[in-house]
């Protein structure tokens, strides 16, 4: 019955973060099983490009390391800020939300070719915070019931948290790095004088992810059944 219980929570989830998640501890799982290597997931330009593994572009944002601390820690952050987003600045918007995911993990793997690094979701992770965090600015974060302080501040927070679980801080800055240039591109520039959005999300996600939206002006003619199809909105 527990179990039960804690599927029908987790089928509460919004979709995207439902995904994720399942997709990072399945990954882990199957790593600690020996089902998988992590040398079959760590991204390599060459076996990506030469040996047409084109799985690693993925695969590489699905694990964190080994069952421990860490990776519960990087779970618990995925789990909320992701959560909270979809939830939030992107309810309703699901197509957005994973072009949100699709140009931060384009963007990380090639600022990732600089670095010479091979898993990068702990930087996606990052990013998540960075963004929710500046979408949030008035709302104060407690850590782990150590310090509270304003949203802005949680992703180096997190970032110095990182660094004395023995992580590299290159990828929480790349994540970082990468938030922002989403954040900049998608709430600040277009609010500029002579500026306007330059994210735009593919039609074709709109179509697969988005579910129509009703037009609020539509009134329903006198033969209509209840229950009948509602045209669909105007453009």
């Amino acid at each position: 019955m527990a179990w039960q219980g804690l599927a029908a929570e987790f089928l509460q989830v919004p979709a995207v973060t439902r995904a994720y998640t399942a997709a990072c501890v399945l990954t882990t799982a199957a790593v600690q099983l020996e089902l998988l290597s992590p040398f079959q997931l760590y991204f390599n330009p060459h076996l990506v490009f030469r040996k047409f593994q084109v799985w690693r572009l993925v695969t590489n944002f699905l694990f964190f390391g080994p069952l421990g601390f860490s990776f519960f820690f990087n779970m618990l952050f995925v789990f909320r800020y992701c959560r909270m987003l979809e939830e939030g600045s992107f309810r309703g918007r699901t197509a957005d939300f994973v072009f949100m995911f699709l140009f931060g993990g384009v963007l990380m793997t090639l600022l990732g070719l600089l670095g010479s690094l091979f898993f990068l979701g702990q930087a996606l992770v990052a990013m998540l915070v960075y963004v929710w965090s500046r979408r949030s600015p008035r709302v104060r974060v407690n850590f782990f019931g150590l310090v509270t302080f304003q949203a802005p501040f949680l992703p180096w927070a997190l970032m110095g948290f990182s660094l004395l679980l023995g992580n590299s801080i290159l990828v929480d800055l790349l994540g970082i790095a990468v938030g922002h240039i989403y954040y900049f591109l998608e709430d600040v520039f277009p609010n500029q004088p002579g500026g306007k959005r330059l994210l735009l999300t593919p039609g074709f996600l709109k179509l697969l992810l988005d579910a129509p939206a009703e037009d609020p002006n539509y009134q329903p003619l006198p033969e209509e059944q209840p229950g009948a199809h509602l045209p669909p909105p105007l453009q």
